[in-house]
């Protein structure tokens, strides 16, 4: 029900302007969203590698209506690779396929696609692409595909919550892809994906076990407890070297569990978005566990009597 009504909120406009206003210059949006320039994002990566956390940078933002703004993303895409790396940061980049154009021409996405792929590897870098909504998975895998046999170091994450991921997972095996293991956050009907929470946390504990048998690089993106215990359980009895996977987690979710993480010895990666179209993702965040939801609602109340201090008791 929180999270029915948090997407709800999402679409009112007057709330979302509302928060894009207060969220950066009161701070409380900066707890997910590392700020709204590629420096902002840079600042947070610099701190992130000095605690031995990789990131991840993700310029927020979704589908875009024409070639040229198609363009300019990947071309914004490229810049935030050269600026990892004049900077020595350990990160790569994670890309949205609708900003490159696929709504409405699938050969220049996945040529920008792969002009961004090629940027990475001439700088020693992956670029990962990240799952959007279902009408667009197909596209994507194929997308997928074609850039990762020419760039192996190429990454795509996968939906636990989709009835099709398990088939996607065993088609994408003869890459031997690196593939993130996400639960999924879009609404989508029941013809597309289970609707129980239950149901994805089993389908999740699934795929952790597929995604762990060898054929792949798994990247295990969860801040789920129980689905990090499985992981690593698998991990020790399998006797999985730490250089043959890695746990990412989302820049400021359970801040506890990533250090408990990286305490443990095994890589971690911090997905860092940036941007000024951050409002929806941040709504998304709140939608996924009430306390964060009670951290900005504790934020506002603290912003608001600041701005709107207590009169002084009246004589009268």
């Amino acid at each position: 029900m929180l999270r029915n009504f948090v997407f709800w909120l999402s679409s009112k406009k007057t709330l979302t302007d509302a928060l894009a206003e207060r969220g950066m210059r009161y701070g409380f949006a900066r707890r997910f969203v590392a700020g709204e320039t590629l420096e902002d994002a840079l600042a947070a990566s610099k701190e992130l590698n000095r605690e031995s956390r990789s990131i991840s940078l993700n310029h927020l933002g979704e589908n875009v209506a024409t070639a040229i703004d198609a363009r300019t993303v990947a071309e914004s895409y490229a810049s935030m690779l050269r600026a990892l790396d004049r900077e020595k940061l350990d990160g790569n980049i994670s890309i949205k396929l609708t900003q490159l154009g696929l709504d409405f021409d699938e050969g220049l996405c996945q040529a920008l696609a792969r002009e961004i792929a090629a940027t990475g590897a001439g700088l020693g870098r992956g670029v990962e692409m990240d799952m959007e909504g279902a009408a667009y998975t197909e596209k994507t895998l194929r997308i997928f595909e074609a850039v990762q046999r020419e760039f192996p170091v190429t990454g795509l994450a996968v939906q636990a919550y989709l009835h099709r991921t398990a088939d996607d997972v065993e088609r994408l095996a003869r890459l031997k892809p690196k593939l993130r293991l996400v639960k999924g956050a879009y609404r989508e009907p029941a013809s597309v994906a289970v609707q129980k929470k239950s149901q994805v946390d089993e389908n999740y504990l699934k795929l952790i076990g597929t995604l762990l048998d060898g054929r792949f690089f798994p990247a295990i993106a969860t801040h789920d407890a129980a689905m990090l215990d499985h992981a690593r359980q698998i991990i020790r009895e399998r006797n999985i070297p730490a250089e043959k996977y890695e746990f990412q987690m989302i820049y400021g979710i359970r801040r506890d569990l990533q250090a408990q993480i990286r305490g443990e010895g095994h890589g971690l990666r911090i997905y860092v978005p940036f941007g000024t179209e951050w409002c929806p993702y941040f709504m998304r965040r709140l939608s996924e566990r009430p306390a964060n939801c009670l951290f900005v609602i504790r934020n506002l109340v603290a912003e608001s009597v600041k701005s709107h201090p207590p009169s002084a008791a009246s004589p009268h």
